[in-house]
């Protein structure tokens, strides 16, 4: 069984909101999960990819820092991923088995858990922005297709010819693929995912989620991404997460909103609860409810359930941040692209599995 891997960033909050000097946020992305080697990367393609997760997490902590929602932050580093080509989400997205770019997403925020996502859209630059105006300019959570790339126009969201999704590194996997007349994708060609999670200084949180897919996918293909509750979840009760990896997996496990059902439910002795004068029962600040998750104990709720993944034959990864600020990562794979960043001032960009 392949090791898993976790790890919890310093970025924890360690005490009750009520009880800090000042207001806390914190920000993690990831930029796919996968079989992620030294011995497999260039040093070029390795800067690039630090710069690409690098600026991310700028353009999400420049929201956060200047006190703006959790909602926004994750979408402008997802969108910044989006037109990374070294990341498999907007442009440089792998290729459906006809050649194409079909491009899933999702947004959640998590204080009325409302939630927007498309899948298989092939014109609108930004699927996060996308999924964004479906949560918010429509009656619906999921629009596919067609239907999706109509919407886009309507809402004027920015349009872009196909074609500037694709890159040759793509088209080459693509072909690899096609030659070598078989339905089981290599590793390296069946991760690749972006994401963002975020808590904001007023207490909310934000997941979002944005992909190409699979290399090769047929048949109108969906994996876990524009899936809430699979790919991405937020509730502010409990936790916010964006996941890659085996999609078909990760729908079964229902993974994201597993890890926030259980982490919700978590007692943890030795959880920080309020002091006795600050309880405040009918607000939602109530030390009833801010009884806060160690990071032990965040990161091993996340790691049992990609065990439950890999019990079923699944890899991939997760980002996640607790209710109180215990934020981190864990997955199963040899690597993961991925970043944290917080209020106070730390920040951590790593690819590979023995990166501290």
């Amino acid at each position: 069984m392949t090791r898993l891997i976790a790890l919890i960033v310093s970025v924890t909050l360690a005490l009750p909101a009520l009880a800090q000097d000042k207001p806390k946020w914190t920000l993690v992305i990831h930029g796919g999960a996968g079989v992620i080697e030294r011995s497999k990367m260039t040093s070029e393609r390795e800067a690039a990819a630090r710069k690409g997760l690098d600026a991310a997490l700028e353009a999400g902590s420049k929201v956060l820092a200047s006190g703006g929602s959790a909602l926004d932050a994750v979408e402008a580093a997802v969108r910044l991923l989006e037109d990374d080509p070294n990341f498999n989400a907007g442009r440089g997205a792998v290729f459906t088995w006809e050649g194409t770019n079909e491009l899933d997403a999702s947004i959640m925020e998590g204080t009325e858990r409302k939630a927007g996502a498309v899948a298989g859209v092939t014109r609108t630059r930004h699927p996060i922005s996308l999924a964004r105006m479906v949560m918010e300019d429509s009656p619906h959570v999921l629009l596919a297709g067609s239907g999706a790339d109509r919407f886009s126009v309507e809402k004027g969201l920015e349009q872009v010819d196909p074609s500037w999704f694709a890159t040759e590194e793509r088209r080459q996997q693509l072909e690899r693929f096609k030659a070598r007349r078989t339905g089981a994708l290599p590793d390296a060609m069946r991760f690749g995912t972006v994401g963002a999670v975020a808590l904001d200084s007023k207490g909310r949180m934000a997941a979002a989620t944005s992909t190409g897919g699979m290399t090769g996918k047929r048949w109108g293909r969906v994996g876990d991404a524009p899936i809430v509750g699979a790919g991405t979840y937020a509730d502010d009760r409990a936790c916010a997460v964006s996941a890659t990896g085996d999609g078909e997996y990760f729908i079964r496990v229902g993974v994201a909103h597993e890890i926030c059902t259980r982490m919700r439910v978590a007692t943890p002795s030795n959880g920080v609860a309020c002091p006795e004068e600050t309880k405040e029962p009918d607000t939602v600040s109530s030390c009833t409810l801010r009884i806060l998750l160690s990071p032990e104990q965040a990161t091993g709720i996340a790691d049992d359930v990609l065990s439950d993944v890999e019990d079923l034959g699944g890899s991939g990864g997760v980002i996640f941040i607790a209710r109180g600020g215990a934020a981190g990562w864990s997955f199963n794979s040899a690597g993961m692209y991925r970043g944290a960043v917080s209020s106070d001032g730390k920040k951590v960009v790593a690819i590979y599995g023995d990166e501290d």
